[in-house]
């Protein structure tokens, strides 16, 4: 099968096709460690993550890189405010991201190079570009020189002129006397003798933001990429940078592919810390599953916005998110349907049958979506195919004299099994699951195991001794607490509803 991505530099879909057929090497842009994940990051990397799963399920031998900045003014200021050096603030954030991406579901990288353990890649590409004429040193800083690179520009699709407009508003004075031009970038930024810094040909200093991934591109996959990824808000100036840097330095394309996701939107406004929209993944994970967030990002299309209301009482505190509301009861039903079928009765399984065209058709009919420029919401329609044919033959099964043919429960089992090395969903224990999402709701209303299991064992008591009165009192009163009874030939069961 064609697997077909849309591409940031020329505007259209088009066949993904690595330099060397049946190998991909992919560079993802990853985070500045100065502060915990944010819900964007969790949308990119869960992005970037299926893609990976859906190529490694085509046969595609690949090579993933993520970086990890840590070296950046933001960290330097945020140390300085927390009274820590900007190695252990890195470090520790470092930390955090790797925890909150795995409970995302997120398989690590196979690569994941961080800019303060490629100083002597970074200063090496930057003596390569001023010895090919692409930059200078003035006073310690080097600069890439923007008109040296006739194709600045062509990622973003913005002309040279429309950068030099704009760039005047933004330059100090000093500034645009030490560039040759006002679209000239740092490549690497002169500090003090007693600042974060390394040695390098032009003193004491630090690399700047860009070059840092030129340098480890070239490292690690090489001149030229297969795919380039990252978020929307990275096409300019940081990719476009990217570009001008790494093919003036290589004479080679960086990558023959780019992929873009679009923003988080709170409330239909770009998520942001300026605007108070701003929430961190972990913060989430206290209300949500941490899968029912993963499961939200794949709702809207990689390349669109991706927008959640927040639900807020008079006092203006938040007291939910309808997106995650949703996708925590749709992830609740996936593992309800998995409890289901792993409970039928062996009895009732019979050696031959026909396969329900929901179970038959999910393979095909998921490849044939993330296929298709990674279509995650029709891989979710067919995820709802096979959760409504799967729980059909669940309920044939409990009917008089209702089987359950070997062929359809292998490959509804088989099917189960593809979503999760897909799109990383439905790998955990379903039971516990469950029961996790419970207490979590229990807590939540301020009631306990205890105050529910009392009434059930009491509604049964009322109920044997044939007193239906008390024993509807005692069903409203758990109605009135928020728990769904669920009564079947071995006992009730109970749930809360999301």
């Amino acid at each position: 099968m064609t697997i077909t991505l849309y591409d940031t530099m020329t505007a259209k879909k088009q066949p993904f096709a690595p330099a060397e057929p049946g190998k991909a090497r992919i560079y993802v842009c990853g985070p500045t460690v100065y502060d915990y994940a944010h819900v964007g990051h969790a949308r990119c990397y869960v992005i970037y993550d299926v893609l990976a799963r859906h190529l490694r399920a085509r046969g595609v031998e690949l090579k993933y890189v993520r970086n990890i900045t840590d070296v950046d003014d933001k960290i330097v200021h945020r140390a300085k405010e927390r009274g820590e050096t900007p190695t252990e603030l890195a470090a520790r954030f470092t930390t955090h991201f790797h925890e909150d991406m795995r409970a995302l579901g997120n398989v690590d990288p196979d690569v994941e190079p961080t800019v303060s353990g490629h100083i002597p890649e970074i200063v090496a590409f930057v003596e390569g570009l001023i010895e090919k004429g692409h930059a200078y040193a003035v006073d310690g800083d080097v600069y890439f020189h923007v008109p040296s690179f006739e194709g600045y520009g062509k990622l973003s699709h913005r002309p040279v002129e429309a950068l030099v407009e704009g760039a005047s508003g933004r330059l100090s004075d000093e500034e645009t006397k030490r560039k040759k031009h006002p679209a000239d970038f740092a490549l690497w930024k002169g500090q003090d003798a007693d600042a974060w810094g390394w040695a390098s040909p032009w003193g004491h200093g630090r690399p700047g933001w860009h070059i840092e991934c030129s340098a480890m591109c070239n490292k690690h996959c090489g001149a030229t990429l297969d795919l380039h990824g990252g978020g929307l808000d990275l096409v300019f100036p940081h990719h476009e940078n990217e570009v001008a840097q790494s093919e003036a330095g290589n004479r080679a394309p960086l990558s023959r592919h780019w992929m873009h996701n679009g923003f988080v939107e709170v409330d239909k406004e770009k998520m942001s810390k300026s605007l108070g929209n701003f929430f961190t993944a972990r913060e989430l994970f206290t209300r949500y599953a941490p899968e029912s967030m993963r499961y939200a990002m794949m709702t809207v299309h990689y390349r669109s916005p991706l927008n959640f209301d927040v639900t807020l009482d008079d006092a203006g505190h938040v007291m939910g998110f309808p997106l995650f509301d949703e996708s925590e009861k749709r992830l609740e039903y996936l593992y309800e349907t998995r409890e289901r079928l792993a409970s039928i009765d062996p009895s009732r399984i019979v050696a031959e049958g026909v396969v329900p065209d929901g179970i038959a058709t999910f393979g095909a009919s998921l490849g044939t979506a993330l296929d298709d420029d990674l279509n995650m919401p029709q891989a979710l329609a067919a995820l709802s195919e096979l959760l409504k044919a799967v729980n059909e033959l669940v309920e044939g099964t409990r009917r008089k004299k209702g089987t359950a043919p070997a062929p359809a429960l292998e490959a509804a089992t088989a099917a189960f099994d593809l979503l999760g090395r897909e799109l990383g969903l439905g790998l955990a224990n379903a039971p516990m699951f469950l029961r996790a999402l419970r207490d979590k709701r229990t807590k939540a209303r301020g009631i306990t195991d205890a105050d529910v299991e009392s009434r059930i064992a009491a509604r049964k008591a009322a109920r044997d001794g044939k007193d239906f009165g008390k024993a509807d009192q005692l069903r409203d009163e758990l109605v009135a607490m928020g728990v769904e009874l669920m009564d079947g030939p071995t006992g009730t069961t109970w749930r809360i509803p999301g």
